[in-house]
C-alpha cells in the first residue's frame, strides 16, 4: 500500500481537539461488546458482502474500533481509517496491529471537514457513521468531495422505521433523550433520501432490519451509490 504522509497520523492518533472523555471512552470500552449478538446475527456478514468489490484507494470515515479491517480484499491498495475520537482510535490501532495491518493508516479527519483534497479516493466505506454525524448533508457533501468522478460511496446505516407507523412514532419520541447519551445518534434520518440528494446515483440497495438489536434501530439500509459529476446532477 502507498502511504498519505500529508495527512498520516501516528498509529495512536493524534488529539488537536477536547473531546468527550467520559462518553468517548466508555463507547470506545464497550461497543465492541454491545454490537457483538448483531455482528454474529446479521452485520459480520453484510460488511463481507459490501466490502467484497471495494478496490484502488479507499477512506473509512467513522472507522470506530476498525470491525471492518478483516472484510477488505487485497485489490485495496491503500486504506486510510479516519476516527476523531481518540478512544476508539486507540482500540482501532491495537486491530490494526492485532490483525497485522502495517500499511492501514489512521487519521484524525472527521467528516465536520475531512482532511484530504478533491478527488482523493475511489471508495469511501461509512458503515453506522451517518446517524451520529451534526449534519448529515454536509457530511455527504464532504464525502463527495473526497470521492474521483465515479467513485463509491459504500453505506451502511440504521434509519426512520418510514413503513411502520408505530415504531416510527417512539423513534421520534425517545430520539432527544437517545442522542443525549449516545453520542448524538438519530433514530429517524431518512439517509436514502440525503445520500441522493447530495450527488449521488443509488446504484443497489437494500432494506432490512437489524437483528439482535434494539427494535428502534433494527430498520437498516445498505449499498453502494456513485459519486455523479455536476452536470449530472445538474441535469437529473
Amino acid at each position: 500500500m502507498q502511504g498519505v504522509p500529508r495527512h498520516r497520523a501516528p498509529a495512536m492518533g493524534v488529539i488537536p481537539r477536547k473531546e468527550s472523555c467520559t462518553l468517548g471512552r466508555l463507547m470506545a470500552r464497550f461497543y465492541d461488546r454491545v454490537m457483538k449478538q448483531s455482528e454474529g446475527a446479521c452485520l459480520s456478514a453484510w460488511r463481507k458482502e459490501l466490502l467484497e468489490n471495494v478496490n484502488g484507494h479507499v477512506l473509512e470515515v467513522g472507522a470506530g474500533t476498525g470491525v471492518n479491517l478483516s472484510f477488505y480484499p487485497k485489490t485495496v491498495q491503500r486504506v486510510v481509517m479516519a476516527e476523531p475520537d481518540p478512544h476508539m482510535r486507540a482500540k482501532l490501532a491495537d486491530r490494526i496491529v492485532s490483525h497485522g495491518v502495517a500499511s492501514a493508516q489512521i487519521s484524525d479527519g472527521s467528516l465536520e471537514s475531512l482532511p484530504f483534497p478533491d478527488g482523493e479516493f475511489n471508495f469511501v466505506t461509512c458503515m453506522l457513521v451517518l446517524c451520529s454525524v451534526p449534519d448529515l448533508n454536509h457530511a455527504l457533501r464532504e464525502i463527495r468531495r473526497v470521492l474521483v468522478p465515479g467513485g463509491r460511496l459504500v453505506f451502511m446505516e440504521h434509519v426512520a422505521a418510514e413503513d411502520r407507523s408505530n415504531r416510527l412514532k417512539w423513534q421520534r419520541r425517545l430520539e432527544p433523550l437517545w442522542k443525549s447519551v449516545s453520542g448524538n445518534c438519530h433514530f429517524t434520518r431518512k439517509t436514502e433520501q440525503a445520500i441522493l440528494d447530495s450527488g449521488f446515483k443509488m446504484e443497489q440497495i437494500q432494506r432490512e432490519s437489524m437483528r439482535k438489536s434494539m427494535p428502534l434501530t433494527r430498520p437498516t439500509i445498505r449499498g453502494v451509490a456513485v459519486r455523479q459529476s455536476r452536470s449530472t446532477t445538474v441535469s437529473s
